[in-house]
């Protein structure tokens, strides 16, 4: 579905990736989980389009995209949608929910809006009300509804509950993952968050200053750490601790 190969990114004095392969193959959940400045979000930018790699090779469903102008790229904004980090920050404050919604698709279908916002569990006239009207988890259900709209195969969430309240998290992550589930998608999921990760994906591989470190499914690199680095991100989790603890006492 997905596949990099020896992928470099450099701005002016900044690599920001450093011969960056890995595979996602369909169906999976992957994660992309490191600390700030490691190159997660560069890599986001890269898989949805938005950017261009110095150098390496990027192929979506066997296609190379990282070469292709943006003219012939249609087919890629259709098929991998994005969930950002700030809800508020990507969604036009002057625009009613169903045309937020219905943005990617370019024309309103007020139809496949009931359906979505049903889906992502918002009342059917949320569609007429506009973005500062909800709260910050249900704004993010609509960015989440809006990335569902054009029907895409892989779902891209970067950070998508850190500017969330804690109590609201666990709601937007079971939501991500019945929704993978109920539409059959890809979901590539980035946070900093190794505890997040571990309860959404099946699969993570861990960035530190533009390279990848370490990956494996999720129990592999959690329960069995191999790079130090890793070891040094569980062991400054206290969350994380707590979670592997009581997942090693259940029967």
């Amino acid at each position: 579905m997905i596949e990099l190969k020896d992928v470099h990114r450099r701005y002016r004095r900044v690599h920001a990736l450093r011969g960056v392969s890995l595979e996602v193959p369909a169906g999976q959940r992957f994660g992309i989980v490191g600390e700030s400045g490691s190159g997660k979000s560069t890599l986001v930018r890269l898989l949805a389009g938005l950017d261009r790699p110095t150098s390496g090779e990027i192929s979506f469903q066997g296609r190379r995209i990282d070469g292709l102008p943006e003219r012939r790229l249609g087919f890629l904004r259709e098929a991998l949608q994005v969930v950002f980090q700030d809800p508020m920050g990507s969604l036009d404050p002057r625009m009613r929910v169903r045309d937020i919604i219905c943005e990617p698709l370019g024309r309103t279908d007020r139809a496949r809006v009931a359906e979505l916002l049903a889906a992502v569990g918002l009342p059917e006239d949320s569609g007429e009300r506009f973005p500062h009207q909800f709260s910050g988890g249900q704004r993010q259900r609509i960015s989440i509804a809006r990335a569902l709209a054009p029907r895409p195969r892989v779902l891209v969430a970067d950070e998508p509950v850190s500017a969330l309240d804690v109590s609201v998290r666990k709601q937007i992550l079971d939501l991500l993952r019945t929704l993978v589930e109920r539409f059959d998608l890809t979901l590539v999921f980035v946070s900093h968050d190794l505890a997040v990760v571990r309860r959404v994906c099946d699969s993570v591989a861990v960035m530190r200053r533009g390279e990848i470190v370490e990956q494996g499914t999720v129990a592999e690199v959690y329960d069995t750490p191999r790079h130090p680095y890793t070891r040094e991100l569980i062991a400054a989790a206290p969350n994380l601790r707590a979670e592997l603890a009581r997942l090693k006492e259940e029967p």
